[in-house]
């Protein structure tokens, strides 16, 4: 099945953005280990959240849905209780492979973590390791550093160092266990981590559930035993997924406003509303939406993105339509995504016209070198398919495969292009 869309200009929409996928995972994390009762309110259905949701409950928490959608979690005060045998299967969702990798070892029996195949090729050893210096006692399953693992042992605390160069959820990972530790948890990284803003997340969602994370920056992190308390919890809208309908009006003109978003969001990809206006359009923020305004007219940039990975799809499906090249640096982990992103960026690329220049850490996409238009297998990824969406909604000769693939972080994605008048 294949998806194609008109192409549209002079659009002039309103668009709810979805709660938060990062936010959601971490208040259900920090719930479930919670002493008592909390409830997440306005929180991300979703192929990805579900399976943190499916996870937890098979550790011992009990998560029910209300009428509203609300979820309340009854918390276990970080004691897991598992059945002989137990198996996560974690599908494609590596937030959840991450952070349940050292949430399993509060666990009171082994627990075995896998996903789908592609899963099965993210790496996970800088995490792997550091917790096996901490109590921790997991093994390889299959082919070593990636999953399968099984997860035994225990986690103690103490001084912990960990290689978050390659994913910030390794480190985000360690820091939401250790509430649940024996000792007070000292955490270094020796190299800058990836996608930072992602940490201030979850320190943030902690600190909501009664935990303050001390920190120097981004390299040392401190966190005291004792547990998390139970909270009521409202689940922030996503700026990842309002990029989409952002660069959407940047290239086929027009005005789209997004609400549910926090202005003062610490969302690293709030940054790609900074890119828009370097690129030429109108950014206006209100209280609790953002409009983007632009007469199509774009101009190339060059702009480092290793804090914000998730939008570097997006900025590819705007960069073919501006006048003169796009160099994007920073993007040395992409290939370790859902998919390989860096091949995703230049399929992307070449739908809208432009020929991309890669190297190990940076591309230049250059517009205009190629007929562009066709089909796009997003691979399963869903931040592919939303990209895609942009350049086809610009072009109007462009097929995306699989749309569904976006249930995985936002199934109303194209419902909201319906009822937002763009499709």
């Amino acid at each position: 099945m294949s998806l194609h869309l008109l192409a549209v200009s002079g659009i002039r929409a309103c668009i709810t953005a979805p709660p938060s996928k990062s936010y959601t995972h971490r208040a259900l994390i920090a719930a479930a280990c919670a002493d008592g009762t909390s409830v997440i309110h306005d929180p991300l259905e979703s192929e990805d959240t579900m399976v943190t949701i499916t996870a937890l409950r098979q550790l011992g928490a009990e998560i029910t849905v209300t009428g509203t959608g609300d979820l309340v979690v009854k918390g276990t005060g970080g004691n897991f209780s598992v059945s002989p045998g137990c198996t996560i299967d974690c599908r494609s969702s590596g937030t959840s492979m991450r952070l349940l990798l050292s949430l399993s070892l509060l666990a009171d029996g082994p627990v075995r973590l896998t996903g789908s195949p592609r899963m099965q090729t993210r790496p996970v050893a800088p995490l792997v390791n550091a917790l096996n210096s901490a109590g921790g006692k997991i093994r390889y399953l299959k082919e070593f550093g990636f999953p399968p693992v099984c997860v035994d042992g225990f986690f103690r605390g103490g001084k912990m160092e960990i290689d978050a160069s390659l994913s910030s959820q390794f480190l985000s990972s360690a820091l939401m266990t250790a509430p649940c530790g024996e000792r007070e948890t000292v955490i270094t990284t020796p190299d800058k981590p990836a996608s930072r803003a992602y940490l201030d997340i979850t320190a943030e969602v902690m600190a909501t559930f009664g935990v303050p994370v001390g920190r120097d920056g981004y390299r040392h992190f401190s966190v005291s035993p004792g547990g998390y308390h139970p909270a009521e919890y409202t689940v922030e809208g996503d700026y990842t997924s309002a990029s989409y309908f952002f660069a959407i009006a940047a290239v086929c003109g027009g005005t789209v406003e997004v609400t549910h978003l926090n202005p003062l969001s610490c969302q690293g990809d709030r940054v790609f509303l900074t890119l828009l206006a370097e690129m030429g359009c109108r950014v206006t923020e209100g209280v609790g939406s953002v409009t983007v305004t632009s007469d199509g007219r774009l101009r190339g940039i060059t702009v480092a993105m290793e804090d914000a990975p998730d939008v570097v799809l997006t900025l590819a499906a705007v960069a073919p339509f501006a006048d003169g090249p796009t160099t994007i640096t920073g993007i040395h982990n992409l290939r370790v995504k859902e998919s390989d992103r860096i091949a995703a960026l230049v399929h992307i690329a070449a739908l809208g016209g432009a020929v991309t220049n890669v190297s190990d850490n940076s591309v230049t996409i250059i517009p205009g070198r190629l007929p562009g238009g066709g089909l796009i297998d997003p691979e399963d990824d869903h931040r592919t398919a939303m990209s895609a969406a942009v350049v086809a909604l610009k072009r109007g000769d462009v097929g995306i495969m699989h749309p569904e693939c976006v249930n995985k972080s936002y199934p109303g994605f194209w419902d909201a292009l319906r009822e937002g008048g763009i499709l």
